[in-house]
């Protein structure tokens, strides 16, 4: 019973320590050199890490040179088994309300080591309440929108189901 105690405890030391020294601020620049890859580059104002988490305040996001949308905070949170990145008040440019969305007052996505090729999404924002998953093995996004408000400009990308209004896309 001695060796279980002692082997739970090195495994919960060796946990927290990871937390504790995981380089999180550099996983972030190294996001950002994937997406410069990309052409989309990430300009914030603070940076704050904590012992599980990561806040970026006031990002705006550029494609190509273009400011394309402004957020208020993203919040990463991880605990190595389970992950959150939570995105608050995202307000898209004037010239892409016609297309997408206008405001996101909230999206989480969430990652779990007991399912790894999925990640969860529920957002709630100008267009209601939407849930969904991307699968990582099938390489497919799908949205449902539970409570769909001003949807109206993204109704051609969606298509029509028993439960109402749904996005599916392959990547």
């Amino acid at each position: 019973m001695q060796m279980v105690k002692k082997s739970i405890g090195i495994l919960l030391a060796v946990w927290f320590t990871l937390l504790l020294f995981m380089p999180k601020e550099e996983m972030y620049y190294t996001v950002e050199k994937v997406l410069a890859a990309q052409d989309i580059t990430l300009n914030e104002k603070s940076i704050d890490e904590g012992i599980l988490t990561l806040t970026l305040k006031d990002v705006t996001v550029y494609v190509k040179g273009i400011a394309l949308a402004q957020i208020e905070e993203i919040d990463f949170f991880t605990l190595l088994f389970y992950n959150t990145l939570r995105i608050e008040n995202l307000v898209v440019d004037e010239v892409l309300h016609a297309k997408v969305p206008a405001k996101t007052k909230e999206a989480v996505f969430t990652y779990q080591i007991f399912s790894p090729l999925t990640v969860s999404l529920d957002a709630n924002g100008s267009f209601g309440h939407a849930q969904g998953v991307i699968s990582l093995d099938e390489k497919k996004v799908h949205i449902d929108f539970v409570k769909a408000k001003e949807i109206g400009m993204i109704q051609p990308f969606l298509k029509k189901g028993e439960k109402g209004w749904f996005y599916e896309k392959s990547f």
